[in-house]
């Protein structure tokens, strides 16, 4: 029953699209993640996903539209809903998501695929 200061996880690593595990909460990590440039489309067949910005801005492609999120917007990408994530400069981002959530889904052999690990 610790807090969480969300600026000193984010101070503690430097590379993209490797989501790090702060915190647990029932069947749900909670991850910070920085990102830059375009990741993988891809899909969760069975997890939602959110993304909330905490700083930077966020495009949330899909296959037939884009919503871009700023710091303090959420989107949550519903199951089975193919997406790909993309920022034009460094974007720090919160993320729940179910406990071993593979981040690149049904394109989990790509070179974005992380192992996820706690901060």
């Amino acid at each position: 029953m610790e807090k969480v200061n969300l600026a000193e996880k984010f101070a503690m690593f430097s590379d993209h699209w490797s989501p790090k595990i702060v915190e647990t909460i029932d069947d749900y990590d909670i991850k910070v993640v920085k990102v830059e440039g375009d990741f993988v489309w891809h899909q969760h067949d069975d997890a939602d996903e959110m993304f909330f910005v905490i700083k930077g801005e966020l495009d949330m492609d899909y296959r037939d539209k884009r919503v871009t999120l700023g710091p303090g917007e959420l989107v949550v990408v519903p199951k089975g809903v193919e997406h790909k994530p993309h920022a034009a400069n460094e974007c720090e981002i919160l993320l729940l998501e179910r406990k071993g959530l593979v981040n690149t889904g049904d394109a989990e052999n790509s070179e974005l695929t992380a192992e996820v690990e706690r901060i």
